[in-house]
């Protein structure tokens, strides 16, 4: 409880805004001042890094198949065009998990964790907001070849000569009962048979996907902040959907901290559903609500071209368009700026309903990160808390956005009442989503209005905290001095309060799939860099220790961020006054029952604290 001290009898121990005379402080231990200044220290950091290894066109196995409601006969043409009316998707999506050994041989605490809990609440969530045509009868995948050459005979898959004896999909050897037969063919594609060596599986039944699941700690699991990756290792043949795919868990990178629990269900649902769909390696098979191909295919073979440098399906203009914004603005001029833009037709009109800009092409693609990330997730600039960038930063949320690009891949059909609100950009029009930060900010600053999400603030110690929009989350600005002049393109200030002339282009905001915009951003405190708690207000176990909590916080349900002031607290005792290292805003109870009555209480709380004498 807040309580009042006069700065004139001597009191042990006390905080205090520097300005006030008299104010509302909580009583604290001054020996402990260092320590927190020492050994807490704040981080900004992404809290996954989504390194999604799309596979090749020669790695995925085509052809599987399977008998849906609207199509019985196997072995029609992959090229069936059908009326919506006939090609429904009305059935939840059924998802099958099939335990590699390795998840069995984690951490007793880690395996519960991810078998109880997160792997379930994953799959529960797709398969309730996506639906698919219904697969009858049983699913047997294909058995992987030799060559990647293969002949196809009356719609049935052949390898040339012999399969291999193991089929492996991710880190997961396929079981053989889950296999068809092995049909081989010679060199000219004669002599076309089943190899009486094999026999076909049992397969699955009652399923539309099936998910190998390995928790093996590969040399992918050390590229970054790489948590788990995943990808589609099998389409089958009416639709060319993904009807196989794999996901590894990286074992060392599992945390079983409750506070970090959203963040790890998120990074699952999110790499499931580049197994499902939303993957630069299935783009190119994308279908429109008729069934018809988006891309055209090869006569030959039934698929799209293939792009050489990529080594994937190319898709075409009615998929992914380049546009190029001609005067984009960065420091001291403009440069020329070319983005791949997702132009379905939902997709198309769910972005322009969130920005309210009839005006734009579509949703833009993130352009950096190299393979793994550019192309396969959105641009982290105006999509940020969008679970479906490439890094998740903070408080990550599966929008209207992302489920519009499963529907408009043609094999699903989206709830929609599965899908979060998404606050970033929300509203702010075309001059925000179709032009660069640094002109965001420069043309909100001449006009006095508020630069945000963006903001200009260089994180440096002592440090100030704010709150996020939502006031869920104690939170810093990201801009800071890197050690490196960044791209040109990336420069996003011709000057910041309190930085030297000249050296503009050092700073920018820490996320670089952001394009290095700088914004407002939750964060961790870390000591010898092991996470000690986080700064988002809803759950306890990021309030501080009790001897340390100098400002009274209280973290929970319930809880909300409020500022303090906009002077610097400090502290003090009977023969001492020292400056508190970090100040600015706190998590605290609230009473507040939706976001405008907690702004009224936030504006009363700083008015009250900024008027003491």
């Amino acid at each position: 409880m807040w309580h009042l001290i006069n700065e004139e009898r001597c009191y042990k121990n006390v905080i205090l805004p520097k300005k006030n005379k008299f104010s509302m402080v909580p009583t604290v231990y001054c020996k402990l001042h260092y320590i927190i200044g020492l050994l807490l220290l704040p981080m900004i950091t992404s809290a996954h890094n989504c390194q999604h290894f799309h596979p090749k066109a020669d790695e995925v196995v085509h052809g599987v198949r399977i008998e849906t409601a609207d199509s019985l006969h196997p072995q029609q043409s992959t090229h069936s065009i059908h009326k919506r009316s006939t090609v429904t998707a009305d059935q939840p999506l059924r998802i099958l998990l099939f335990y590699d050994e390795s998840v069995f041989r984690l951490d007793e605490d880690k395996f519960e964790l991810i078998n109880n809990t997160v792997l379930p609440e994953a799959v529960q969530f797709w398969e309730q907001a996506l639906m698919v045509r219904e697969t009858k009868g049983v699913i047997r995948l294909n058995r992987k070849c030799n060559s990647t050459q293969v002949f196809v005979k009356n719609g049935l898959t052949h390898c040339i000569d012999n399969c291999k004896k193991v089929t492996m999909c991710g880190e997961v050897e396929v079981p053989k009962e889950h296999l068809d037969v092995c049909r081989v063919c010679n060199a000219t594609g004669q002599n076309c048979r089943n190899d009486e060596s094999t026999q076909a599986g049992e397969g699955i039944e009652n399923a539309d996907f099936i998910f190998y699941v390995s928790a093996r700690q590969t040399e992918r699991c050390h590229k970054g902040l790489t948590v788990a990756y995943a990808a589609h290792c099998q389409q089958e043949a009416h639709l060319d959907r993904p009807i196989a795919g794999h996901a590894n868990l990286c074992p060392e990178s599992i945390s079983t901290k409750p506070q970090e629990l959203q963040t790890l269900l998120s990074t699952v649902k999110h790499e499931i559903l580049h197994a499902l769909g939303f993957s630069v390696s299935l783009y190119a098979f994308f279908r429109d609500d008729e069934g018809r191909p988006r891309t055209p295919r090869k006569p030959d073979t039934g698929k799209p071209y293939l792009n050489e440098k990529l080594q994937i399906h190319q898709w075409s203009n009615e998929t992914i368009r380049k546009v190029v914004r001609e005067n984009w603005a960065v420091r001291g001029g403009h440069v020329r700026k070319v983005v791949d833009m997702m132009v379905t037709p939902r997709v198309v009109a769910e972005v322009r309903n969130h920005f309210d800009c009839p005006l734009l092409e579509g949703a833009e693609l993130e352009d950096q990160g190299g393979e793994g990330t550019s192309l396969t997730h959105w641009e982290k600039r105006i999509l940020e808390n969008e679970a479906m960038t490439g890094t998740h930063t903070q408080s990550p949320v599966f929008s209207r956005i992302t489920l519009a690009l499963m529907e408009d891949s043609g094999w699903y059909r989206a709830n929609y009442s599965m899908a979060a609100p998404l606050s970033w950009g929300k509203g702010l029009g075309c001059n925000f989503v179709m032009r660069s930060c640094k002109e965001w900010i420069q043309a909100n600053n001449g006009r006095g209005r508020s630069i945000h999400p963006f903001c200009s603030k260089v994180k440096q110690d002592p440090l100030q905290t704010e709150c996020t929009d939502d006031r869920n989350s104690v939170a810093l600005c990201n801009l800071i001095r890197h050690d490196y002049e960044l791209p040109k393109k990336y420069q996003n200030f011709d000057s910041i309060n309190h930085v030297k002339s000249g050296e503009e282009g050092y700073y920018g905001g820490s996320v670089s799939l952001a394009d290095h915009c700088p914004y407002i951003q939750e964060f961790t405190w870390r000591s010898k860099n092991v996470i000690v708690r986080g700064s988002h207000c809803r759950f306890v176990e990021n309030n501080p220790k009790p001897e340390k909590n100098f400002a009274l916080e209280s973290y929970g349900i319930g809880s909300k961020c409020f500022d303090h002031s906009d002077f610097m607290w400090e502290e003090r005792s009977c023969h001492q006054t020292r400056e508190w290292q970090h100040w600015g805003s706190g998590c605290y109870k609230s009473n507040a029952v939706d976001t405008h009555q907690c702004e009224r209480l936030a504006a009363s709380w700083r008015d009250h604290m900024s008027a003491m004498p």
